[in-house]
């Protein structure tokens, strides 16, 4: 029991210093776990889709389920649907330049 745990504490040793070393030498990467098609946008002098959905979770004591980026005459707004824990599902808008939330 000692031995096999020994040895697969050495296996994923190994495999850390692989990856490590890998990872140095640009032959190894860890999977990402946002999708690759969905670009970040993030205005000049604004906040970041990330940082919209943040504030808005702890504004509304709610969990973002769905986010998209629009553009409404010039500005960039992030359409946010939130859920709550007693089930309601609604939308709020937050412009992306200045932070407030519609």
């Amino acid at each position: 029991m000692i031995r096999a745990r020994s040895t697969a504490l050495l296996a994923c040793g190994l495999w850390a210093a692989a990856v490590a070393t890998g990872a140095a030498q640009g032959t190894a990467s860890a999977p990402s776990t946002l999708p690759s098609a969905t670009p970040t946008v993030m205005p000049r002098d604004g906040m970041s889709m990330d940082q919209a959905v943040r504030m808005v979770e702890q504004r509304y004591h709610a969990r973002v389920v769905k986010a998209e980026t629009q553009l409404d005459e010039g500005r960039t707004l992030y359409v946010l649907r939130l859920l709550n824990d007693a089930g309601k599902v609604w939308t709020v808008r937050v412009d992306a330049a200045s932070g407030s939330v519609e």
